[in-house]
């Protein structure tokens, strides 16, 4: 029986600090840098409008990813989340093992004004 240790594989001591993240910081698309039909686009989707209007009900970095009760799985919500930042729609940082997420809604309104209330709205997806 090979028993491996972390130190064999030549994994550096800051990878094994609690809280260490192993994956790429998520890269953010300004809203000022969307044209309008990838915005569009993006909230055509109804887990992404799930998506925004569960991060416009909550504070700022108050929710991580697993938060969100949404039908899909894991892959396919990172999915969803790729499209609603390359849209300006929402950032996201890491925390340890967590990915916060925030609504960039100022950000959005400045570039779109209205299109986030109206995607907001109870009766959008009706």
């Amino acid at each position: 029986m090979v028993v491996e240790h972390w130190w064999e594989k030549g994994i550096e001591m800051a990878d094994q600090i609690e809280g260490a993240s192993h994956r790429s910081p998520p890269v953010h698309t300004h809203p000022d840098d969307v044209p309008l039909l990838s915005a569009l686009s993006a909230l055509a989707d109804p887990v992404r409008i799930q998506l925004i209007r569960d991060l416009a009900k909550r504070p700022d970095w108050a929710l991580s990813c697993s938060n969100f009760d949404v039908p899909v799985g894991r892959a396919a919500k990172s999915h969803h989340f790729s499209v609603l930042r390359d849209a300006g729609l929402v950032e996201q940082r890491d925390q340890g093992a967590k990915r916060l997420n925030r609504l960039r809604r100022e950000e959005f309104d400045a570039r779109f004004p209205g299109l986030l209330d109206l995607t907001l709205r109870a009766d959008a997806t009706e």
